[in-house]
């Protein structure tokens, strides 16, 4: 492939570099393109757990992204502040004095933050990270990167819970490592439409609520007959007996709360419905290290994700650090698409993976951008959209993130 899609890369999902500052310039690049070399990603066998397989993707480049600020770090330390439109009292510092905004519009909007990054690194933000608080839980709509020190940002950004419009607090956070799955943040970037995204959360809702349902089913006992156990589809006898779910009170008292919200973020955080996204989480992420320590000098920079047996979706960084900071809520959020899924089970091999990031045969190209900030480029090819984000600062130009989903 001729253009540059995050070619230059540097892998591994160990260790986490320590984070400096950047002074930040607004001039543009004398070329519009990031110096690259051939991309040159490849994946490894997957890691499997019941219905998801992901599949490391490594390469041999390198890139230093040590500068940028993730939201979860930039909230967790107040140098971001995220609040409803119409508020008052954000606060920002500059040479140690503090600064009062005032409203930044007339009113609170369903689809509009104000976003204050204080800090003096530019901030990195990625399409279906959740923050709650507010008159609602939302979702950032795109990838984008937010200047140092900037003043207040509209932020676009969808509601993933439809109905509530009273303020829990005057300011957002996280919840955990909560992002949204895989299916609403392509409602999000690829329809841009809050109708569709707020159907994707139903359906969310309405499978995990559905697979918690069937574990508290009681299903007939598996007797063990020499190679191996008898499927659970064969109609038992009367002389075998049955089995019931263990935790079936608790599954029970946890659809009942469930059917009580809309909001995508209690749903997920529900404890029942982490300890089964947890099931899935613990021993894929620990299958994943254990692959990247056994190959050191391989670099992981991303994954490609299944589920029963069908690509859904890519997520590629810029770095080892990138991808080894988002790793627990990309994860989680893989997982949980995976609890939620219905359909039957299929096979999907390193092959398949292969191809879908090799396929890069875009018929159709968009491309938004900040002058001298970053560009999001949006690529349609063949049973294909993906979202390329390419900084533009000048010590930091090159593409960043790429997310890559399956039509």
């Amino acid at each position: 492939m001729e253009r540059s899609i995050l070619a230059t890369l540097i892998g591994g999902l160990l260790g986490i570099s320590t984070l400096g500052s950047l002074g930040f310039l607004w001039t543009s690049p004398a070329s519009s393109t990031p110096p690259s070399p051939q991309n040159d990603w490849r994946l490894l066998d997957p890691v499997t757990y019941e219905n998801i397989s992901i599949f490391p993707v490594v390469s041999s480049s390198n890139l230093d992204t040590r500068e940028f600020l993730t939201l979860d770090e930039g909230l967790s330390t107040g140098e971001v502040i995220v609040s409803e439109q119409g508020s008052d009292g954000m606060v920002r510092n500059r040479d140690g004095r503090a600064v009062i905004i005032p409203q930044y519009s007339t009113g609170a909007s369903v689809n509009q933050l104000v976003l204050i990054n204080r800090s003096k690194r530019p901030l990195l933000l990625l399409a279906g990270e959740l923050v709650s608080g507010g008159k609602q839980d939302r979702i950032v709509g795109k990838d984008r990167i937010i200047a140092p020190e900037s003043d207040p940002v509209d932020l676009s950004v969808f509601c993933v819970e439809h109905g509530r419009w009273t303020e829990t607090s005057d300011k957002f956070g996280t919840i955990g490592h909560l992002m949204a799955q895989p299916s609403v943040r392509k409602q999000a970037m690829q329809e841009k439409d809050q109708q569709k995204v707020w159907t994707a959360v139903q359906e969310q809702n309405a499978g995990t609520t559905h697979s918690l349902r069937a574990m508290a089913t009681p299903k007939p006992a598996v007797p063990y007959v020499g190679g191996g156990p008898v499927s659970r589809d064969v109609v038992p006898s009367s002389s075998e007996t049955v089995e019931v779910t263990a935790e079936a009170p608790q599954i029970e008292t946890a659809i009942t709360q469930l059917s009580t919200t809309t909001s995508l973020a209690k749903v997920q955080a529900n404890d029942v419905v982490q300890s089964q996204i947890q099931s899935i989480t613990a021993p894929v992420d620990k299958s994943f290290e254990s692959v990247i320590k056994q190959l050191r000098d391989q670099n992981a920079v991303g994954v490609v994700v299944a589920v029963k047996g069908r690509i859904i979706w890519a997520d590629i960084f810029a770095s080892k650090e990138l991808l080894s900071k988002y790793w627990p809520k990309l994860l989680q959020s893989y997982a949980a698409e995976a609890f939620s899924a219905a359909g039957s089970q299929a096979e999907v091999n390193v092959k398949a993976a292969q191809e879908f990031v090799d396929n890069w045969n875009a018929t159709h190209e968009v491309a938004d951008s900040e002058p001298g900030l970053y560009r999001q480029t949006e690529l349609t090819g063949d049973r294909f959209r993906a979202f390329e984000l390419t900084s533009l600062l000048p010590k930091q130009f090159f593409d960043l993130h790429l997310s890559k989903m399956a039509e």
